[in-house]
């Protein structure tokens, strides 16, 4: 349907490969459908949440997995035969049980610190920690030949540009 032509990008970028890699994924994914569906909702500055609507499903018939950079979540159902003395017929049945399969791509040092099911929703929990070597920090510059103190990590809240009054 949608067909991106990224030469001219892959000719003046260096190291940007994943993105691209991402990129394709998703057009050529476009189709696959929407079951089940889901929420990706940002809980803090570096907190995120997905929340799958999983009605149906227990904790046993639900498999969460991380590889690399990617989160894999998976459901199924075993199928429960009724006893032949059983009356119950299902006339109609409106809760999809199939089985399900769906991937998130997580940016880098982005982990899943815990899930939870609760009234047919699959709560994922991420946390997004960037490590201590690549957080910004401020340069101090020596005087006169004397050696300046070790560099300071900069919060970056508390670097905010002042108003002009």
């Amino acid at each position: 349907m949608r067909q991106f032509d990224l030469a001219p990008l892959y000719r003046s970028t260096i190291g940007f490969d994943r993105l691209f890699n991402m990129i394709d994924q998703s057009v050529n994914h476009e189709g696959v459908g929407g079951y089940p569906p889901y929420n990706i909702e940002r809980t803090g500055e570096n907190n995120y949440r997905i929340t799958l609507a999983v009605a149906g499903f227990g904790e046993n018939d639900l498999v969460i997995e991380t590889k690399e950079n990617t989160l894999l979540i998976r459901g199924s159902k075993e199928t429960q035969e009724q006893p032949v003395s059983s009356k119950a017929e299902t006339l109609y049945q409106g809760i999809a049980a199939r089985a399900f399969e769906r991937r998130f791509q997580l940016a880098d040092h982005v982990h899943v610190t815990g899930a939870n099911l609760e009234n047919g929703l699959l709560h994922v929990e991420l946390l997004r920690e960037i490590p201590e070597a690549q957080k910004p920090r401020q340069i101090p510059i020596s005087k006169n030949g004397v050696k300046a103190s070790a560099p300071k990590v900069v919060d970056q809240q508390a670097v905010e540009p002042q108003k002009a009054a």
